[in-house]
């Protein structure tokens, strides 16, 4: 019921000592307060906030580099690693690399919070803002990618990981669902999944195929985002949604894509906090939203699995915020206690 799933089981290597063999097994914990009783479905949420650097992107972070020093590709201590990143891959990429003694340079644009910076600054990781959008898209991820490959050309030795099309990003997210599995004693009838890169998505589908589960896989995306092909639209709160469809999505199972708006996102974070105590991020907000509006899912004795997939410290200047929500989201809240 409890088998340990080790770190180092992601690269099926040696490598994963120190602090990331403290990576995953993350708690699976039973959410009974939420939904104030009225669900007959049995909710259970996967706590990957509390992996080393705060967000399940640990995982993909350290199964990549891993891997990549495995293969050559990349050499502890001269190396400069460089990614496009809203954040949490960041967060999550800054901490492998410090571990290696490897320099980072991370790509970003103005929607990351001032506290990612700031730990991306004290892991001595390197921000190259980039401000002007794409002229063909009029988005801002494609030119981080654009200014990525300008880096890499300009570095060397230098290493992009391109978590949006390695095969070692979903890899390590099969051992989420393996402990997914393993933690509930079966297989949970629905797993709920928010999606960027989309590496968790691929990998928790991948794992359900490999053990021929009836688990069907719901997407959780951004309004605007292009993964699902909805119409595109500015977006504010990072790391929901993508500007791209990334290649890791290409035939994914999924039984239900549910758009969530930034608002409601923003709602479903607070709401975790007041009833679960659960200081989560804005993709863990709109995770519980989209599981909030399936009423024919809630009202079945189901096992449902909401993945959470980061932690709130970093937006409690933003999501956390009564007057930026007011301001930039265009939502009235009030954190409960807060005259």
């Amino acid at each position: 019921m409890h088998e340990t799933v080790s770190a180092a089981d992601v690269s099926s290597d040696t490598l994963a000592s120190g602090v990331l063999s403290a990576i995953g097994n993350t708690p699976l914990i039973q959410l009974n307060r939420y939904f104030g009783g009225s669900a007959k479905a049995s909710v259970y949420a996967k706590l990957e906030l509390l992996n080393p650097m705060g967000s399940s992107k640990d995982r993909a972070a350290a199964s990549m580099l891993l891997a990549a020093i495995r293969d050559g590709e990349v050499i502890p201590g001269r190396t400069t690693v460089i990614e496009s990143t809203s954040g949490n891959t960041g967060l999550a990429l800054a901490g492998v690399c410090k571990f290696f003694q490897l320099r980072l340079i991370c790509v970003v644009d103005g929607r990351m919070t001032g506290q990612h910076a700031n730990i991306l600054r004290a892991f001595g990781a390197t921000i190259d803002e980039v401000t002007v959008p794409d002229p063909a898209t009029g988005e801002l991820l494609p030119a981080r990618l654009r200014r990525v490959q300008e880096l890499l050309a300009a570095h060397q030795p230098s290493y992009w990981p391109n978590q949006y099309a390695n095969a070692n990003n979903s890899a390590a997210h099969e051992i989420t669902c393996a402990e997914i599995f393993t933690q509930l004693g079966r297989a949970p009838d629905y797993i709920f999944c928010a999606t960027g890169t989309c590496g968790t998505l691929r990998g928790c589908a991948d794992y359900v195929e490999s053990r021929s589960a009836r688990t069907q896989m719901i997407a959780v995306d951004a309004q605007g985002s292009r993964i699902f092909g909805s119409p595109p639209q500015r977006r504010i709160i990072p790391g929901l949604g993508s500007a791209i469809r990334p290649p890791l999505v290409e035939g994914v199972p999924v039984a239900r894509v549910i758009h969530v708006s930034e608002g409601d996102a923003v709602l479903g974070a607070r709401k975790l906090l007041e009833t679960e105590a659960i200081l989560a991020g804005g993709s863990s907000g709109a995770v519980m939203s989209a599981l909030g509006i399936c009423d024919d899912i809630l009202r079945e004795p189901k096992t449902v699995v909401v993945i959470l997939p980061d932690s709130g410290e970093r937006y409690l200047d933003t999501i956390y915020d009564d007057r930026w929500v007011a301001e930039t989201i265009g939502i009235a809240v009030k954190i409960a206690g807060h005259a």
